[in-house]
Parts: C-alpha cells; structure tokens; sequence
C-alpha cells in the first residue's frame, strides 16, 4: 500500500508493511529473510482479521477510499479499446458522467459510469462525481447508441449524489434522472450495473436500472448517505455509523434483501490495494453475466428486468 490516505483501521496494517520496506532496505543477515517471511505472514494474519469483519461504516469509509478504482481506471484496465464520446447534444458536456464505446473481451459494448476525481482541480473538473442533468441526458443518448447497434450497456456507479445546485434543478434534474430511470426499462440489450463506490441514492438510480445489479465487496448503495440520515433522524451527523448499520447498506445486506443479483469480490485488503486485479475480477463478473443475457430474446429480457424491480417493494391491499 503505497497511498497516503490511510483509514483508521488499516494503520496496523500500514504499520508492518513500513517494517517489511525498512527491513528490505537493510544490509543482508543471516535472519533476514526468516524475519521478512514472519512479517509477510503477519500481514496476511491482520489483513484477514481486519477485513473479514468490517462494519457498515468501515465499508462506507473503503467505498469513499480516494484510491479506490472510479471508472476510468477500470475502463482503462478491463476494456480493450475506448472511445470516450461526449455531450448530451442539449447543453453541455457533464464530466462528472463519462462513456463510450468499448470492447469488453470481444464483445462491443457501451459504457458509462460516474467519474470523481482524486486531486483539487480533478474533483473540482468532475464536480465530485455528482452529476448535472445534461450527465444523465449525456448518459441515455449513449444508451440509445447501444440500443441501435444492438450492444449491452455496463454502468457503473460511484456517487454521493445528484447534484442539487440551483442550476441543476433549473434545468430538469429531478426530470432527467426520472425520464432515465424510465426509458433504461424500455432499452432492448442486456444492461449489467456495477456499484462500484457509493451509490448515492437518485444520482446512482439515474443510470442505475439493469438486467443483473452488482456491487463490489466493499462498496454501498444507499437512499441517503449515513451522514445525512443521521442528522435527520438525531440531528447529530456523529451518529453517521450507527445509521450505516441501521440503514442496510452494504453489498452483503443488499444481497440478502434480493436487491443486487451478486457481489464481486476485493483483492485483499480492498479494491484501493489492486486497480489491477479488481479490474480483472468486474471484467470476469461481466462476461458471465453477458453470456447469459446476451442468449435472452428481448421480450423475455425486458419482461425479467421489469419484475426484477418490481419484486423489490413488498406491500398490502385493502
């Protein structure tokens, strides 16, 4: 773990691996290889302990990891060729939604994803990940590329949010994010949706109907964030990770409730640790889900995401 941004519950970790450097950089010993391997073992023994029996707010702080793989880093790893288009052909070019056309393996597909960014000036560039209208609008005239053409559509989300600036809600947010919703029911290819980071409630749903619903092992999916539950509920947003818990968040609670079809697993110790081997497994989760979808007749398809969702809600008559 070369990163700065160490959460609290990693510091053990980070702490035996600053041994296992230091004693790599030492002169040779006789000990110094049975010292590096009792190390090595070490890591393995906190990694497992650490990460086996995280909290829903531990797992809210991994899905907000700075380094955690956003979706150009996992496009540039998993796809084979891409090429970004750009604009939603009404007002602008929403970069906190980025997309294209792509090759997954040898299947030609459409991708479109929330992108945040690390630095200052990249999280100020992609407005933080949250998405104006014009991103959403950008979204679906991309999926309407993957319609005509006849390819599967992959999202991926990572958000905390729509964005609710004024200049967002003058120009149709709440609109935008509906009509999406909407027409991704009525698309005729395959649709697989990855959380990937946070899904923040309407800024991830916007892009966020499918035929199958994944969610990498320490990513959330979410109506509101804990933060904001938690200050409605108690008024004091440091109640944040007794609302994580209360609030079913998590991939496993998600799964447990029917609400995602399959979780993706992390390398050890997180996605923010490998960019490469995550990519490898989302890229392993995705081809097998196509080659399922992709044998469906489209009646049948639409008719299977429409009581997929439909089966969500439980309620009564009277």
């Amino acid at each position: 773990m070369n990163s700065t941004n160490i959460l609290d519950f990693e510091k053990p970790l980070r702490a035996l691996e600053e041994e296992i450097k230091k004693l790599e950089r030492s002169p040779e010993s006789q000990n110094k290889e049975k010292e590096l391997n009792k190390l090595k073992k070490k890591v393995e023994k906190v990694l497992e302990e650490t990460f086996s029996n995280l909290s829903a707010w531990q797992r809210t702080q991994l899905a907000r990891h700075p380094d955690r793989p956003y979706t150009l880093d996992l496009i540039s790893r998993l796809c084979d060729k891409f090429i970004e288009l750009h604009g939603d052909r009404y007002f602008a070019d929403d970069k906190a939604i980025v997309g294209g056309l792509a090759f997954i393996g040898n299947i030609k597909v459409v991708v479109v994803g929330h992108q945040k960014g690390r630095t200052t000036k990249q999280r100020t560039y992609r407005n933080f990940g949250m998405p104006h209208p014009e991103g959403y609008r950008k979204a679906m005239r991309l999926m309407r590329i993957g319609e005509k053409f006849q390819k599967p559509i992959i999202s991926f989300l990572d958000t905390p949010g729509a964005y609710p600036g004024i200049g967002a809600e003058e120009r149709g947010q709440s609109e935008a994010i509906a009509r999406n919703i909407r027409d991704m029911f009525e698309l005729k290819v395959p649709i697989i949706v990855i959380v990937t980071g946070e899904g923040g409630s309407g800024g991830a749903l916007g892009i966020g109907v499918g035929d199958r619903v994944l969610m990498l092992e320490n990513s959330v999916y979410s109506v509101i964030s804990p933060e904001g539950c938690a200050a409605i509920l108690w008024r004091d947003s440091a109640k944040a990770p007794e609302a994580a818990a209360s609030l079913k968040i998590t991939a496993k609670d998600l799964y447990d409730l029917k609400v995602i079809d399959e979780i993706i697993p992390e390398p050890a110790g997180g996605a923010h640790r490998n960019h490469d081997e995550t990519s490898r497994l989302v890229k392993e989760a995705i081809l097998r889900n196509l080659e399922e979808l992709m044998k469906l007749p489209t009646d049948i398809l639409l008719e299977k995401r429409f009581e997929k969702f439909r089966n969500m809600g439980v309620f009564t008559e009277d």
